[in-house]
């Protein structure tokens, strides 16, 4: 008998009764009365229950009444088991459109079934008797874009597009976040662009595609377009936040931040998304102390919460912090850790050399948490160990590896060779794996730490043949660029630019540091000059050049009293950079906060905070 103790006999008859009325008597006093037992139903054996008192009831499941209450049994059952909701779906001779949709929604919006969603669609289309509706093409559209069927979702494009739905504002959003996924953000983009009527969702899913695809940029241009139009919302200001991350843009993630803290109607989940998201936020602006005491004063966390805090005193080099906010996630909040928590963990103690923590964190993520290692987890781990020159020690991790290593655990283990001078036999071990690695021929990187490795041991001819690799292959180095913000406004600097409007002010004040450098008795570390570059001379002009430090000159040109200099740089800092940087915050008395490819370093009174391990 199906328990209703949650439901008195007096409200389940003031339901059936106001059920009758509103519909004017469509339904019978039973079947309103199963209706109502529908809305309050718990579990799946209810549900069954329910649907054995609906058979004995029902006359033919064509029937309009019946069918109504088989299509209210298949909404309730796929929120809870898909697979009876499928055999209730069987049991339909003629299902609606209804009907179809529920069960598209339902598999699209589970991950084990949404392979499912396009093939219901297909048999949808070949039953015939129903056509699919503007309902059906966004459920469809959202499982071939987590399946990344690119074709799928273009056949329910054309489909779409035949059924006379260009124009409709649901369908046209679910293909902007289907290109997106795809990372078709042409395709997405056009979408957007040939909307004749644009809902605010639609401009959140092209933002967040710009995010999502790396064209930070332009997300915030279109958000400000935005702006003219509509009120951001939460999901808006949470994609903006990441591409402020992305940009280093401070001043305007600062804005965002206070447009959060106006935000009086945002659900909770959303608030911790955000919150989440300025954690992040601050911390890759180099403002880890921001996001510190943002993270301390949230009154609700989830996982992700902890992640964040983690991960930013990771990139940060701060390895004791990360790893007591570990222990608090465990004893305070009592959160199980994920992959990514120890991905944070991982890279902590990567930036502090901090070997035996290191493998402890990896062997309590297998044994303690079940945890899988992915290749994040080997790339933290490989690198940690051949920095701290255990190289034999990685290439028998990464031989043991389940998976193939990819380019960043192979350069990891080639610059290790460089560092630490080990043998050339072990070097060209190295090399030879990556040359015959089809994933890393296209990396400018690996061929420019290969040419080290020949270099360092006077074998020219190899340098020469690694060089015609290069082109060959098509490779071409990835020339260095760096980010500096001034009053809100980044400023972008390739390595020798001068399409700067005051490239003439700027290397006035490269001069002027150049010459505190000489009085200093600075001499430069050429070791990572160019190698096309034969000459010391042409080596040492080369190293002027390099975008941070044009960068660091025209922050000097614009710098206020107590106000950092930010840089934000796109490959890794190099020896003589990183020192002459040191050498800068001493003699201008300015501090100096760089984010390069893999971390940040704190520059300041001639000191950096990597302790120039890094």
């Amino acid at each position: 008998m199906l328990q209703t103790s949650t439901l008195s006999f007096c409200s389940i008859t003031a339901a059936t009764t106001s059920n009758n009325h509103h519909h004017g008597r469509i339904f019978s006093d039973h079947q309103a009365y199963l209706l109502s037992l529908m809305s309050h139903c718990t579990s799946i054996s209810q549900l069954e229950e329910i649907h054995a008192q609906t058979l004995r009831s029902s006359t033919s499941s064509n029937h309009p009444k019946d069918l109504f209450l088989h299509s209210r049994l298949i909404h309730f059952a796929s929120l809870t088991d898909i697979d009876y909701t499928f055999r209730l779906f069987r049991q339909i001779d003629s299902p609606n459109s209804f009907i179809w949709n529920t069960l598209i929604r339902a598999c699209a919006h589970s991950p084990a079934h949404k392979a499912h969603a396009f093939a219901l669609y297909h048999e949808m289309l070949n039953d015939g008797r129903v056509a699919p509706d503007k309902h059906t093409f966004p459920f469809v559209l959202k499982a071939c874009a987590y399946l990344f069927d690119e074709c799928a979702g273009k056949q329910a494009h054309a489909h779409a597009l035949k059924l006379g739905f260009a124009s409709d504002v649901y369908v046209n959003n679910s293909l902007i976040h289907f290109y997106a996924t795809c990372g078709l953000l042409d395709s997405a983009k056009r979408m957007f662009d040939k909307m004749p009527v644009r809902s605010a969702v639609s401009w959140n899913s092209m933002i967040n595609a710009f995010v999502q695809l790396g064209e930070f940029d332009l997300a915030l241009r279109l958000f400000t377009q935005m702006q003219t139009l509509y009120e951001p919302d939460g999901y808006a200001l949470q994609s903006v936040i990441c591409a402020c991350a992305a940009l280093g843009a401070l001043s305007l993630g600062m804005w965002v931040h206070a447009y959060v803290l106006k935000l009086c109607d945002v659900d909770m989940s959303v608030h911790v998304l955000l919150s989440n998201s300025l954690i992040d936020m601050y911390s890759k602006c180099g403002m880890l102390e921001f996001s510190k005491q943002l993270f301390d004063r949230l009154p609700r966390r989830d996982v992700n919460s902890w992640n964040s805090i983690i991960l930013g005193f990771a990139m940060h080099g701060k390895a004791k912090m990360a790893l007591q906010y570990f222990d608090k996630m465990l004893k305070i909040d009592g959160y199980r850790p994920n992959s990514i928590t120890f991905v944070g963990l991982l890279t902590a103690c990567n930036h502090r050399g901090m070997v035996d923590e290191g493998r402890n964190c990896f062997h309590k993520m297998v044994m303690d948490y079940q945890i899988e290692p992915q290749l994040e987890h080997y790339g933290c781990l490989v690198d940690l160990l051949a920095r701290a020159g255990l190289v034999e020690e990685a290439l028998d991790l990464v031989s043991d590896m389940p998976m193939k290593p990819d380019m960043v655990i192979w350069r990891s283990l080639l610059d290790a060779c460089c560092k630490k001078n080990a043998s050339i036999e072990l070097s060209e071990e190295v090399a030879k794996k990556i040359l015959e690695s089809q994933d890393c021929c296209s990396s400018s990187g690996v061929y420019v730490l290969l040419s080290r490795v020949y270099a360092s041991a006077a074998r020219w001819d190899d340098v020469g043949l690694i060089r015609g690799l290069m082109t060959d292959r098509g490779v071409a180095k990835e020339p260095g660029c760096s980010l500096v913000e001034i009053d809100g406004t980044n400023h972008e600097f390739f390595a020798g630019d001068t399409s700067h409007p005051r490239t003439k002010d700027i290397y006035q004040v490269l001069d002027v540091i150049n010459e505190k450098l000489g009085s200093m008795g600075y001499t430069p570390d050429v070791s990572q000059a160019p190698l096309v570059n034969e000459h010391e001379d042409l080596k040492h002009n080369a190293l002027q050049m390099h975008s941070e430090r044009l960068a660091i000159a025209f922050g000097l040109l614009n710098r206020k009293p107590g106000v950092p200099i930010r840089i934000l740089k796109n490959l890794r800092v190099c020896n003589d950079c990183h020192e002459v940087t040191k050498l800068i915050s001493r003699i201008f008395n300015v501090e100096i906060i760089m984010r390069d490819r893999a971390r940040f370093h704190h520059f300041k009174d001639g000191f950096c905070s990597c302790l120039d391990y890094w």
